[in-house]
């Protein structure tokens, strides 16, 4: 077998770069991998990880999948109208009062999207742009699962929900159930702190440690506090699924009854966020080559372009990284500039004026914001050219 530059060579050698690949060997592993973590509990795939219609689908059709988690209700709505899945789950909170009542005015696609709340604002918001009783929106509660072993100033988690107690949980549940215009489908509670922080980080095997401490402690907490606010709830009403977990704790969350479905996204395409955990390994499957077109200095090449970092916290970990051929960094004074990325290491000898340099993305599917094409790779064939979100014309965020 050829090596994996060889075969991304091969496949794409009448393209010019910039442009972007999916690997659809390393995709297809990678879901087997996520289906087998999750043993038997089906994952909703969340779309903002994956962000092309024509990956979504193929996603879906594979054992273990069932559903999307969409990142806004226009998004939803948009892949509702395709066809792409009929089981929505919208993961953020909307306050866009004109896609609520386009929601409303197309009762079909309605019973195929759920919206998220943590607020009577948010019910507010959703009943007075959806007036109609005869067709009530779905919505699904969002819990807090953030760890305070000390109160409120010790939380080690996501700024999501307020909604973190049995009590305050059942009393929005209580809050839908009195409105005949809404219908409270079901509860998610997504551990960042866990399925989101890599438990292995390279060089650091004291905060490593720490780090898996505090995560088992969170888990532990979490997995009871959520068991009894799903047992509040369901005093209140009955509901049709109780989602949890992520890429990287979709092993640990399916153990918990209370759960009846996890998410997943970044684990098909495996960005390097997600390289540093113990408890499995991906195949980095989404790939961009940008072009050499300058030589500055011995142990140096520059790329055309590669400013392309992640969104969260501005530190290098949110940067591009060099991937193939092996043995490259990015420059510590200039990182991944806007329209040019110096290369440094041994391998930048063996690279000429023209040659492909193969990055990585920090994140999954804010990859497919800077290319409209995703070229689908099988071996060393490429297979198809799909468009993304962008090449579609839809930046929903």
């Amino acid at each position: 077998m050829s090596s994996a530059r060889e075969r991304y060579e091969a496949a794409t050698r009448h393209l010019h770069p910039p442009f972007a690949v999916l690997d659809l060997a390393a995709f297809h592993a990678n879901a087997a991998d996520l289906a087998r973590r999750a043993a038997g509990t089906p994952i909703r795939v969340v779309s903002k990880s994956i962000r092309c219609r024509h990956l979504l689908r193929e996603a879906l059709a594979l054992p273990g999948f069932s559903g999307l988690m969409a990142f806004t209700l226009p998004e939803a709505l948009w892949l509702a109208r395709d066809g792409v899945c009929d089981d929505i789950l919208v993961a953020y909170p909307t306050a866009d009062t004109n896609a609520i009542a386009e929601l409303a005015a197309h009762p079909d696609t309605a019973r195929g999207i759920t919206l998220m709340v943590d607020d009577v604002a948010h019910l507010d918001l959703i009943t007075a742009a959806a007036p109609d009783p005869a067709h009530p929106i779905k919505v699904c509660i969002d819990i807090d699962t953030s760890w305070q072993p000390l109160g409120p100033r010790s939380r080690i988690g996501a700024l999501r929900s307020p909604v973190r107690t049995p009590a305050q949980a059942a009393a929005l549940a209580r809050a839908i159930t009195r409105d005949p215009r809404l219908h409270l489908d079901g509860i998610m509670a997504y551990e960042a702190q866990i399925a989101g922080v890599g438990d292995n980080p390279p060089g650091r095997p004291g905060y490593g440690r720490l780090l898996r401490w505090v995560q088992r402690h969170s888990q532990t907490e979490l997995a009871r506090r959520r068991a009894a606010i799903v047992n509040a709830v369901r005093d209140v009403a009955d509901l049709r699924f109780v989602n949890g977990g992520g890429t990287g704790s979709l092993h640990t969350t399916r153990r918990e009854r209370a759960i009846t479905e996890l998410a997943a996204g970044s684990g098909f395409y495996q960005p390097t966020l997600f390289d540093h955990y113990r408890g499995f390994s991906g195949r980095p499957a989404a790939l961009f080559a940008l072009p050499v077109v300058r030589r500055p200095a011995p142990g140096a090449v520059t790329v055309l372009g590669g400013g392309y970092p992640a969104s969260g916290t501005a530190d290098p970990t949110r940067l591009p990284s060099p991937h193939l051929p092996a043995g490259l960094s990015l420059s510590p004074t200039e990182g991944a500039g806007e329209v040019q990325t110096p290369l440094l290491g041994a391998s930048a000898a063996s690279l000429s004026i023209g040659d492909r340099v193969w990055l990585r993305h920090a994140k999954a599917g804010e990859l497919c914001e800077r290319f409209a094409e995703l070229h689908l790779i099988d071996g060393d064939r490429l297979v198809a050219t799909v468009p993304t979100y962008r090449g579609e014309g839809q930046t929903f965020l």
